[in-house]
């Protein structure tokens, strides 16, 4: 295990500042390719079987593929963790249609780029938890395939660029009158007791935490229910919070500076995050 941060690229396992990409790879010139991001909690991966059944989702999406058998994206995952001291970890792993000449088309014969990474996991600390997050409202302009988990995150970034700029840790955003999804994470709102949540379609990222939510509720002995959510619906809501990998699940106490609730982390955020903790220690 060594403290110096060791990555893969296309085969070869070396030190992050080593590896090279050239700049004719399609991911650089075109942003054509699909990420995923694994949490590791303990060494040991958390629902890895539903992260690799959307990486290969993404990949045959987009056209791309699939350049390793599920037994060889498990190794490397497992390596990837295993060469670095982190007890908590997250692993990215990255694939672009390759370098070809530029064209907008796809090239022919040519391999995928293949890169992954595993980085320490900084979890929200027991203060923000507490507190509960800023949020801000946006309008959604972002392309109408948010279901692909695609490197091209330009309108993500402006929106979560956005909330920085507003002092905010995350936004919600809105299509056609619906809440959609964050920047990087998925939405939910308790109204009566009850979780409420965005159906999963091409505008918004199917993300691992919609099943796991599922699973969450349940163990919480509450009703999740996943249908259209209008605005006005998430502005009254009871609660609100947000999930990601590296989130975990968070409460938000503001949105656009006015109080959700109580403006306090309220009873079914509790229940929620003490089923997570549970589901941690069981590694699902």
């Amino acid at each position: 295990m060594s403290s110096e941060q060791i990555v893969y690229l296309n085969g070869e396992l070396l030190p992050l500042d080593e590896a090279k990409v050239p700049v004719l790879d399609r991911g650089f010139i075109f942003g054509d390719g699909i990420y995923e991001v694994v949490p590791v909690y303990g060494g040991r991966v958390f629902r890895w079987p539903h992260h690799h059944a959307r990486l290969e989702r993404s990949l045959k999406k987009i056209g791309i593929d699939n350049p390793m058998t599920a037994d060889e994206w498990t190794r490397l995952v497992q390596d990837l963790i295993a060469r670095h001291p982190w007890t908590d970890q997250f692993v990215y792993l990255h694939i672009t249609r390759g370098v070809a000449k530029r064209d907008h088309a796809f090239p022919k014969g040519v391999a995928p780029t293949v890169f992954a990474m595993s980085s320490p996991l900084t979890l929200p600390t027991q203060a923000v938890r507490e507190a509960g997050i800023d949020v801000i409202t946006l309008p959604d302009v972002r392309w109408l395939h948010c279901d692909i988990k695609s490197i091209s995150l330009l309108g993500n970034v402006l929106a979560r660029q956005a909330a920085a700029d507003a002092g905010a840790l995350e936004c919600i955003q809105f299509r056609d009158g619906f809440m959609t999804e964050g920047s990087s994470s998925n939405i939910w709102i308790v109204r009566g007791g009850q979780v409420f949540g965005a159906v999963p379609d091409n505008r918004i990222l199917e993300g691992i935490r919609v099943g796991l939510m599922d699973e969450l509720c349940r163990d919480a002995g509450l009703a999740l229910t996943l249908r259209p959510i209008l605005r006005e619906e998430v502005l009254a809501a009871d609660e609100v919070m947000v999930t990601s990998a590296t989130k975990e699940i968070l409460p938000v106490a503001r949105i656009d500076g006015k109080p959700v609730g109580t403006g306090r982390p309220g009873p079914v955020y509790a229940a929620l995050y003490a089923a997570y903790q549970r589901a941690k220690a069981r590694h699902d």
